[in-house]
C-alpha cells in the first residue's frame, strides 16, 4: 500500500510480464493497433483483465493523437431525435459495431449556427477521432467545414450536392417508394397521393421522385402532393389538405411511418375506413406501423445495419486516411399489413 492507503495501479511492464509478451505489443493492443497477433492480443487482453489495468488516457492520447471518441452529428432539434425511432435504431446499429474497437460514441444535436460552431470547435482542437452526420438539410457546409479541418467524416444519407468523396449510407428511398406506390396501383387504386417528406433532404426528394416514376404513363395515375416534415402532426395536416383537394382520393403514400399514422387519425376524423376506401402506406417499418389502427403497410428500410455501415466506414476513415470509400445504399423492402 502506498502512503495515501491506496494499491499502486498496474503498470504496463506488469501487463508485459503477466502477458510473456513485450511491452511494446502491450502498447500496441492499448492503442488499438491492428499489427498483433490473434496469440498476443488474447495473452494481453487475459493480463489485462487478471491485473485490473487502466490505460492513462491522457498519456496515451498524446503518443496516439487520438481521443478514441467519435461524434454522432444529428441535425434536427432534441424533441425530434428523442422522439422518432429512426434515430434510436440508427444509434443502436453504430454502438454495436464500436462495441469492438476502443471508440466510444457521443451525440449532439446540430441544428443552429451556434451549435455547428461547437461541433467544428470539437474537432479543430483534436476532441474526436471522427464524425458521422445524419440527417441533414439543403447544401448544410458543415462537412466540407470538416473534412477540410482534417477530420474523417461519413454522411447517414445521400448529399444533395456533390462533396469531393465523403461517402454516405443510405437506403434505395426511390426504389422503395416506387414499389410502394406500384402496389397501390396494382390493388386497383387510382387516385393515389403522397405526403413527402422535406424537399431539402434527399431522402425526401427521393421519395418523392420514386412516387412519380411509379405513375409516370399510367391511366387514371393521380399525382396528388402533399407536403410533411416526416412527423406525425404534418402528416394529418397534409392528409386533410388531400382530402380538400380532391374527395375521391383512394390510396396514400407518407414518406414516413410517423406522418402514415398522423394520415390515419385524419382519415378517422373524416369518416373515411382503412383500406376500404383509403388504402396507406408509410416508410420505415418502425414500431409505429405494428401499433398502429389498422396495422400500417411500410417500405423497409434496414436502419440498424445502416448504423453498422456508417460506423465501419468510419472506422476505415480513422484508420486509414486516404482510403477512397464507395458510397453504401441498401434495399429495401414493402412489408404488407391491414392498411393496404
Amino acid at each position: 500500500m502506498t502512503s495515501t492507503g491506496r494499491a499502486r495501479r498496474p503498470t504496463l511492464e506488469q501487463v508485459a510480464a503477466e502477458a510473456g509478451v513485450s511491452r511494446g505489443t502491450v502498447s500496441r493492443v492499448v492503442n488499438g493497433s491492428l499489427e498483433v497477433s490473434p496469440r498476443a492480443l488474447k495473452a494481453v487482453q487475459e493480463a489485462i483483465r487478471k491485473l485490473g489495468y487502466v490505460p492513462n488516457q491522457a498519456a496515451r492520447s498524446l503518443v496516439t493523437r487520438r481521443s478514441d471518441t467519435v461524434l454522432l452529428v444529428v441535425s434536427e432539434s432534441e424533441a425530434r431525435v428523442f422522439s422518432e425511432p429512426f434515430f434510436g435504431s440508427l444509434v443502436r446499429g453504430i454502438s454495436q459495431e464500436l462495441s469492438a474497437t476502443p471508440l466510444q460514441l457521443n451525440l449532439m444535436m446540430a441544428s443552429t449556427a451556434r451549435q455547428h460552431d461547437r461541433v467544428e470547435q470539437l474537432v479543430r482542437n483534436g476532441h474526436v477521432d471522427g464524425v458521422v452526420l445524419i440527417s441533414l438539410h439543403g447544401d448544410d457546409p458543415l462537412p466540407r467545414n470538416l473534412a477540410a479541418a482534417g477530420s474523417p467524416v461519413v454522411l447517414g444519407g445521400r448529399p444533395i450536392s456533390d462533396l469531393g468523396g465523403v461517402p454516405y449510407v443510405d437506403a434505395d428511398n426511390l426504389a422503395g417508394a416506387k414499389s410502394a406506390t406500384e402496389y397501390l396501383h396494382r390493388q386497383g387504386r387510382r387516385r393515389i397521393a403522397t405526403i413527402t417528406g422535406p424537399q431539402d433532404m434527399a431522402p425526401g426528394i427521393d421519395r418523392l421522385e420514386g412516387y412519380r416514376r411509379a405513375l409516370r404513363g399510367r391511366r387514371g395515375g393521380a399525382r396528388l402532393v402533399a407536403q410533411g416534415d416526416f412527423g406525425q402532426a404534418s402528416g394529418e395536416v397534409a392528409m386533410r389538405e388531400l382530402l380538400a383537394a380532391d374527395p375521391a382520393v383512394d390510396a396514400v403514400f407518407a414518406a414516413s411511418d410517423l406522418m402514415a399514422a398522423g394520415a390515419l387519425r385524419a382519415l378517422r376524423a373524416a369518416g373515411r375506413r382503412v383500406p376500404d376506401d383509403v388504402a396507406v402506406i408509410g416508410f420505415d417499418d418502425s414500431a409505429v406501423a405494428q401499433h398502429t389502427d389498422p396495422a400500417l403497410t411500410s417500405v423497409s428500410q434496414p436502419v440498424q445495419r445502416m448504423g453498422r455501415e456508417l460506423a465501419r466506414l468510419l472506422v476505415a476513415r480513422i484508420r486509414e486516411p486516404g482510403t477512397v470509400l464507395d458510397p453504401v445504399v441498401l434495399p429495401t423492402e414493402l412489408v404488407v399489413r391491414e392498411s393496404a
